[in-house]
């Protein structure tokens, strides 16, 4: 895997952990393609995935470190992450495990999936 690409999707968790969203929104495509996985379906576009983290922002807390990157045969980085959910007033929601699934377009992310499995 290029350091270059490694280097700008750990940027990317970082950004997103720091809630400096238009940091991570300039390393995606204008017609991104993203998952909605805290409310279910995809997203289209960075319009539609600042909307949807501006919404799950105001209701809880997630954190995501990444753990291992993989290149795979196919172009597409998998990451594991450890993900924690929290509620405003801190209870732990969610802790596990998941792995994120990168495509490419060019330089930039043009779809991620989420793999709850963890494959």
């Amino acid at each position: 895997m290029s350091s270059k690409r490694l280097d700008m999707l750990r940027a990317m968790y970082a950004a997103f952990n720091t809630r400096d969203i238009d940091a991570v929104l300039a390393q995606m495509t204008d017609d991104v393609d993203w998952p909605n996985a805290w409310e279910g379906g995809r997203l289209a576009g960075r319009a539609a995935v600042r909307d949807y983290w501006t919404r799950q922002w105001a209701e809880i807390e997630g954190t995501v470190e990444p753990i291992e990157l993989t290149e795979r045969p196919d172009g597409t980085v998998a990451v594991r992450v450890h993900q924690v959910v929290r509620s405003p007033d801190g209870k732990l929601l969610d802790d596990r495990e998941v792995m994120h699934v990168y495509a490419f377009r060019g330089d930039l992310v043009a779809r991620m999936d989420v793999d709850e499995a963890g494959e």
